[in-house]
């Protein structure tokens, strides 16, 4: 039966671990391409406004599972360097469910317990959710997908024209689109707001 401790439960995986483990398969992405020499690498956590930037990371006003990687350019174009660049998120993930199982299975972990196993479901999910090919949203393919066809024919064949990741400095032009139109919205919300007043005001 589904009861508080479970309710309890569900709302740490929906707004604790599966955050977290969303920038952990981004930061699959980083840690790998930094070793082929990425130009501008960014890891962004969160969507809006922004809240500070410190070098590499970009954190933003609404934190939930929202988390992306983006780069301008690589140093190393060879096939080898973009396999494992997408093999990055899937790599990670596993090593971590590994290595968190391996400690429960020796006894340690062992008060949070509950806790690591959902953060080995979400970490697993990942992994499977990368690790198996096929294409997803607007027919994008994943990055099991991405890998068979690098393997197979040496290059991406999806005829999708959108990159699976974003230059930084395109992310950056529209996070600035975003924030002033997201100023104008609200702007015109608050000149509506003052009115409506006024005219109760009037009225009274």
């Amino acid at each position: 039966m589904f009861g508080l401790k479970d309710l309890f439960m569900l709302a740490i995986s929906a707004f604790i671990i599966l955050p977290i483990s969303t920038f952990i398969r981004e930061a699959g992405y980083f840690i790998i391409s930094s070793l082929f020499g990425v130009k501008n690498p960014r890891l962004t956590i969160g969507s809006g406004p922004r809240l500070f930037k410190l070098k590499f990371l970009d954190v933003r006003k609404y934190y939930h599972v929202h988390s992306w990687f983006t780069f301008d350019s690589i140093r190393s174009k060879s096939k080898f360097a973009y396999i494992c660049i997408y093999a990055g998120p899937i790599l990670i993930n596993f090593i971590l469910a590994l290595t968190i199982n391996a400690f429960l299975a020796n006894g340690y972990l062992q008060e949070g317990e509950k806790f690591w196993n959902l953060f080995i479901f979400y970490s697993l999910y990942f992994v499977l959710y990368d690790a198996i090919p096929m294409n997803t949203v607007n027919g994008k393919p994943n990055n099991g997908m991405i890998i068979y066809e690098l393997l197979r024919y040496g290059k991406r064949i999806d005829y999708n024209t959108e990159p699976l990741i974003v230059g930084t400095t395109e992310a950056e032009k529209e996070h600035e689109q975003e924030v002033k139109e997201f100023e104008k919205t609200k702007e015109e919300l608050e000149k509506s707001l003052v009115q409506e007043r006024k005219k109760d005001d009037d009225r009274t």
